[in-house]
C-alpha cells in the first residue's frame, strides 16, 4: 500500500514538474517576443521621426551593400553555375533539356538569390552589428550617449535599419544578373546551348512579377538582418562571452526568421 501511495506522488510530482517547465518556457516566449515585438516598434518609429544622421547612414549603407557584394556575387554565380549542370544532369532523363534556361531564371530570381543573400548578409553583417553594438553596450558608451541626451535609437539603430532595408534589394539585383550569368556561361560553354537560343527562352520565361518577388523579399529579411543584429547587440551581456552570444544569437535568429518569411512570402505572392 505505501508503496502504491509512494508511486502516485512521484508520478504526480513527475506532471507538475513537466507542467511547470512547459509554462515557463511558454511565458519566456511570450516575453521575448513582447520585448522584441517593442524593439522594433522603436526602431521603426525613429526610421520615420528627424532629426536623421545622413553621415551614418551612408557609412552603413557602404558597410552593408558594397562591402557585401563580393559574398554575394560569388554565391550567385556558382549557385547558377550548379544549378544549370544540375538541371541538365535530370532533364535529359525526359529529353527536358530545354526548359535549363526557364529552371535557372525563375530559380534564382524568386528564391535562391534572396534567400541566399540574406543569409549571407547575416553572417557577414548581422554578427558585426551585433558584435559592435554589444560592445558598446559592455563598454557603457550606450548609457554614455543616454546621458548627452542622443538617443540610442536615433543614433545607432535607425541608420542601419534604413541601409539594410535599402540595400538588400540593390544586393538582390546583382545576384540575380550574376546569377543568370553563372547559368548561361555553363550552359553554353559547357552543355553545348545555342546563346541566341538560351537568351531567348531566359527572356519569355521571366516575368516583372518574378524580379519584383525576390526584391521585396529581400527589403523584409533587409529588416530582419538589421533587426536582430541590433536587438541581440543592444540586449548583450556582460564581458566577452555576452558580446559573443549576442553575436551567435543575431545570425541564429536572423537565418531562421529568413527561411520562416521565406515561406510566407511565397505563399502571398504565388498562392
Amino acid at each position: 500500500m505505501d508503496e502504491c501511495v509512494k508511486d502516485s506522488k512521484l508520478a504526480i510530482d513527475y506532471v507538475l514538474d513537466s507542467c511547470a517547465a512547459i509554462g515557463k518556457t511558454v511565458l519566456h516566449l511570450f516575453e521575448t517576443t513582447g520585448r522584441l515585438v517593442h524593439f522594433m516598434l522603436r526602431a521603426i518609429m525613429h526610421v520615420f521621426l528627424p532629426p536623421f544622421f545622413p553621415r551614418l547612414i551612408g557609412k552603413q549603407l557602404i558597410d552593408i551593400g558594397y562591402y557585401s557584394l563580393p559574398v554575394v556575387g560569388m554565391t550567385a554565380l556558382f549557385t547558377g553555375m550548379v544549378l544549370a549542370l544540375q538541371s541538365y544532369t535530370g532533364f535529359t532523363r525526359f529529353n527536358a533539356e530545354g526548359a535549363i534556361a526557364g529552371v535557372v531564371v525563375l530559380s534564382v530570381t524568386r528564391e535562391l538569390a534572396p534567400v541566399l543573400a540574406g543569409l549571407m548578409v547575416a553572417g557577414r553583417i548581422g554578427a558585426a552589428i551585433a558584435a559592435e553594438i554589444g560592445t558598446m553596450r559592455v563598454t557603457e558608451q550606450i548609457d554614455a550617449l543616454t546621458t548627452l541626451s542622443v538617443n540610442p535609437f536615433k543614433y545607432l539603430i535607425a541608420p542601419r535599419i534604413i541601409a539594410g532595408v535599402l540595400m538588400l534589394p540593390a544586393l538582390v539585383l546583382t545576384g540575380d544578373i550574376i546569377g543568370v550569368f553563372g547559368g548561361y556561361v555553363v550552359s553554353i560553354y559547357s552543355l553545348g546551348f545555342s546563346p541566341g537560343s538560351y537568351l531567348t527562352q531566359t527572356w519569355d520565361v521571366l516575368e516583372k512579377m518574378d524580379v519584383m518577388s525576390g526584391l521585396y523579399k529581400a527589403a523584409v529579411f533587409g529588416l530582419i538582418v538589421s533587426l536582430m543584429g541590433c536587438y541581440h547587440g543592444f540586449n548583450s551581456g556582460r564581458g566577452a562571452q555576452g558580446v559573443g552570444a549576442a553575436t551567435t544569437n543575431a545570425v541564429v535568429s536572423a537565418s531562421i526568421l529568413i527561411l520562416i518569411f521565406n515561406y510566407i512570402l511565397t505563399q502571398v505572392f504565388f498562392s
